[in-house]
């Protein structure tokens, strides 16, 4: 595959090299240089890249590091592999590399990934938005050295008891727990957490709101990890009844399917 000179900022998936996108694995065989974070990107996905690929670690650059070799690279020619982890969308920390990047009239493209938080409700086997018990799902993160905006605290979007996603908060557990029961979140509440979905040392952890800081410290859980909250995350929904979608249901009309009217 023979790729423009241009930056392709591409979502690495959350860890199984195969969970990388057909046209990321692509790219990164067809790259002249690829730049990968290396603190959370699994080292196996290099092995697509080709022979002759130059390869950076960025883990311990800064910013302006990283642009500069990006644009350096472009300017020559080459086509440059900016490896995310997960879905670049998503707390990927891309827009001032894209900023930078239009400033110095650098193309770039962005290729999304598979995000950690359905890679973890994989591992959970559990569907995050169940009919007539949840249909709104929450990403977000508990404010800790970066503050949250205005109206986007946990405790505030808690109250709308949707199913929750938290990013980086594993250190913030106790926070996390305190502003859900403050929004009025039972203690009961099922939580989930999964450390390096998809990883070989991925670990998952379930749990009740009240049990959430125990459980994780006892499993020594303090990075890595995507916290998933809500009823959704009861593991004996599944053998429940109710909670059916309309999509499935044979007295249900849709385009493709005419409903049985029982009797």
């Amino acid at each position: 595959m023979k790729l423009d000179a241009k930056v392709y900022i591409v979502g690495a998936g959350p860890g199984d090299p195969e969970l990388i996108t057909v046209k990321g694995m692509r790219i990164l065989q067809g790259a002249d240089v690829v730049i990968y974070t290396d603190s959370l990107v699994r080292a196996e996905l290099i092995d697509y890249c080709g022979p002759t690929t130059q390869v950076y670690k960025s883990a311990g650059m800064a910013l302006e590091e990283i642009v500069h070799l990006m644009v350096s690279h472009v300017r020559e020619g080459r086509s440059v592999a900016r490896v995310h982890t997960g879905d670049p969308a998503v707390f990927g920390a891309i827009l001032e590399q894209i900023g930078l990047l239009r400033r110095a009239e650098v193309p770039y493209e962005v290729v999304p990934g598979v995000s950690s938080v359905f890679a973890a409700a994989a591992a959970l086997g559990a569907e995050l938005t169940v009919p007539e018990l949840t249909q709104t799902v929450i990403l977000t993160r508990v404010g800790g050295r970066t503050p949250m905006p205005e109206g986007e605290q946990l405790r505030d979007l808690a109250k709308h008891h949707t199913t929750l996603a938290l990013f980086l908060s594993a250190t913030l557990a106790k926070k996390a727990v305190d502003d859900l029961l403050a929004a009025g979140w039972s203690p009961d509440t099922p939580v989930a957490v999964v450390q390096k979905a998809t990883w070989p040392d991925q670990l998952v952890i379930r749990s009740t709101l009240s049990g959430l800081v125990r459980a994780m410290g006892d499993a020594h859980v303090s990075s890595h990890a995507m916290i998933l909250a809500g009823w959704a995350l009861d593991p004996n929904l599944a053998l429940a009844d109710g909670h059916r979608s309309k999509l499935y249901d044979k007295t249900f009309t849709h385009r493709y399917r005419k409903g049985v009217v029982e009797g």
